[in-house]
């Protein structure tokens, strides 16, 4: 078995992640820029995974600052800058979580989305079979009437303004952003807090969208995104890109397989100090 210095892939990470001193991001434009070279970032870290985001690369490995003055807290305005630019997608999914995609890499997520012919039909379809909430239900018809709306505007919208109702909503924003149905695209003054996202359908604000997914297949899709995290990690379990995807086990296996028969990972790898079986990319494992 051959046996890859776990030091070697810190080393990796740490240039993937920009965290090698005079790599960090100190303007937007090299924000897109690095969204563009990793595929897909995180905008915060999450804790048990490995991943770039955007607040590593601009303040380092340390926790997100409760502090609102703290210097790193500039990618919020970056974020909020860019919602509605099209310069890349930005909405809660790998995990449900704020992740930020390339304009390039965004077909091949919506391609593993349930999304398949008509936005404006579709959602009923997963509404019948029970894979819908009524709550995501009136939120996204609520979008395709209306047009973009505020979560203050939403809410009153949909009929869930009282305060028992935040949670349920809150869930269908979630769910419907993880599928690829609607995304924030701007910040509006409204609300208490003066601060409040506003939120469209996926097919109104990205229209060419479901067109570049349509002739990938699901295959396909998993693939490309599977190389593009390990092209981040350098190397992980199969267990890692499983949690990350949300894909099951076996399906992880086998894009695994496929992406080392083409030579771009190798796998029974064994990492210092580290347990289990482990998957790299071919060059790291030749260091």
């Amino acid at each position: 078995m051959t046996i890859i210095n776990f030091d070697a892939v810190q080393d990796y990470r740490k240039r993937a992640f920009r965290l090698v001193p005079g790599t960090r991001l100190a303007r937007p434009e090299e924000a897109v820029d690095f969204v563009q070279e990793r595929g897909f970032i995180y905008f915060w870290p999450i804790t048990g995974i490995v991943l770039p985001s955007l607040w590593t690369a601009v303040a380092g490995d340390r926790p997100v600052a409760d502090a609102h003055d703290d210097p790193g807290h500039i990618t919020w305005g970056w974020k909020d800058q860019m919602l509605g630019q099209r310069r890349w997608y930005y909405a809660k999914v790998l995990r449900k979580k704020a992740t930020i995609i390339s304009l390039e890499i965004a077909p091949y997520f919506y391609a593993l989305s349930e999304n398949y012919g008509a936005p404006d039909e579709d959602y009923l379809t997963l509404y019948e079979q029970g894979r819908l909430t009524l709550e995501a239900k009136q939120v996204y018809e609520a979008l395709l009437d209306e047009g973009p709306l505020d979560t203050v505007a939403l809410r009153r919208v949909t009929r869930m303004s009282n305060p028992g109702s935040e949670g349920r909503f809150n869930r269908a924003l979630t769910g419907l952003q993880a599928d690829f149905k609607i995304l924030p695209v701007g910040v509006t003054q409204a609300g208490a807090w003066h601060y409040a996202f506003a939120y469209d359908t996926v097919a109104h604000h990205f229209p060419e969208l479901p067109e570049q997914a349509h002739p990938i297949s699901e295959r396909q899709a998993q693939l490309r995104l599977c190389e593009l995290y390990f092209h981040s990690v350098g190397a992980a379990q199969v267990r890692d890109p499983a949690r990350l995807f949300g894909w099951n086990t076996l399906q992880v296996t086998r894009i695994i397989d496929e992406l080392v028969r083409t030579g771009i990972l190798t796998r029974g790898l064994e990492v210092t100090n580290q347990p289990g079986e482990w998957v790299s990319l071919v060059n790291l494992a030749g260091d």
